[in-house]
């Protein structure tokens, strides 16, 4: 506990919170973007670390994506993606977080030249060493890029197959607008025939239409944000009755202009309908922080009790991947 840190905050520091949301690109610092462009002599359009930080400032998430894939350029090799990955998972541990589910996008990498064992192997040995190290248990998502070719999208999870085992799901994110999911069902249902299940993006930038779309014709088990199911009241029942997660990422809604302010996010709505959310913080390098900061953000905008939060992170732990002797230990210590 710092000087500064309020009894709540501590609280919230140990609390032990499932980071179900979670871009792994998104982490990536910006003093480890110019150590990992020093590493792979890759020339970046910022002269420092300060520059990069102020370029920070998006409209929307257009924007956001244009400096994401700009500074993922950087990752190049198995040790470089081990060592992203690491840097998060340091910083997750003092945050409190005991569970991380990464999501990757392989064919941002691959149009790039990077091969597909890259990220897979340097994000698993991550997964390995940071349950050794700090006791952090892990799920992996392989996500495809929405404004792509969805039959990319299946070219690619098919040769990802030597991986198939260790893929705990499959994802769809970047830009929504005019990118409907159901494009996407071959890959979905490719992917759901061997066992993997689907979570995807939608009702951020999208409508809500997009969220029904994902649930009808992807068969998704979670929806990553789904704030604007709120907009249709016969999906906030559906929603509510079938009890799918919302994978809620607060910070970032703000910073993307989802929501003007924090206090204005519907956050509180969705709670008072009855519906599943967990809170999360998407890609935190960018958002202006992880899981805490998510968490204390949202104590100081809604007033939020221990019970408040000890009801989402219990949301997000039942709805993890993970081995079920795992999630029993999470629960009781929530209890």
């Amino acid at each position: 506990m710092t000087t500064s840190e309020t009894a709540m905050t501590t609280w919230l520091r140990e609390l032990p919170k499932a980071e179900l949301h979670l871009h792994i690109e998104g982490t990536l610092e910006p003093e480890l973007m110019f150590a990992l462009a020093d590493r792979n002599d890759v020339t970046l359009p910022y002269d420092s670390v300060e520059a990069v930080r102020a370029a920070y400032d998006f409209e929307d998430l257009p924007s956001f994506l244009n400096l994401y894939y700009q500074g993922m350029g950087v990752l190049h090799t198995q040790a470089d993606f081990f060592d992203l990955a690491m840097a998060y998972f340091a910083r997750a541990r003092e945050d409190g977080v005991a569970h991380v589910e990464l999501s990757f996008d392989p064919q941002a990498h691959l149009v790039r030249g990077v091969p597909l064992e890259a990220p897979f192997e340097g994000l698993l040995a991550a997964c390995r060493e940071a349950e050794s190290r700090y006791g952090i248990s892990s799920a992996l998502i392989m996500s495809f890029l929405r404004d792509r070719d969805p039959a990319e999208a299946l070219e690619v999870f098919e040769r990802a197959a030597p991986w198939h085992s260790v893929v705990d799901a499959v994802g769809l994110d970047s830009a929504e607008r005019d990118h409907p999911p159901g494009r996407f069902a071959k890959v979905f249902a490719r992917a759901r025939a061997l066992g993997i299940p689907g979570v995807a993006h939608a009702g951020e930038e999208g409508p809500a239409t997009y969220i029904r779309e994902a649930l009808e014709t992807l068969d998704v088990c979670r929806v990553d944000h789904g704030v604007r199911c709120l907009e249709d009241a016969d999906l906030v029942a559906t929603l509510r009755e079938r009890q799918i997660p919302l994978t809620v990422c607060p910070l970032s809604n703000v910073k993307l202009k989802v929501t003007p302010t924090l206090t204005e996010h519907p956050l509180p709505a969705l709670r008072e309908a009855g519906l599943n959310v967990t809170l999360n913080s998407d890609d935190p390098a960018y958002f202006g922080g992880g899981m805490l900061d998510n968490y204390v953000a949202c104590h100081d905008a809604f007033g939020w009790t221990r019970d408040d939060f000890i009801d989402m992170t219990c949301n997000a732990v039942q709805a993890a991947f993970m081995a079920e002797e795992r999630r029993e230990a999470l629960l009781e210590r929530l209890a």
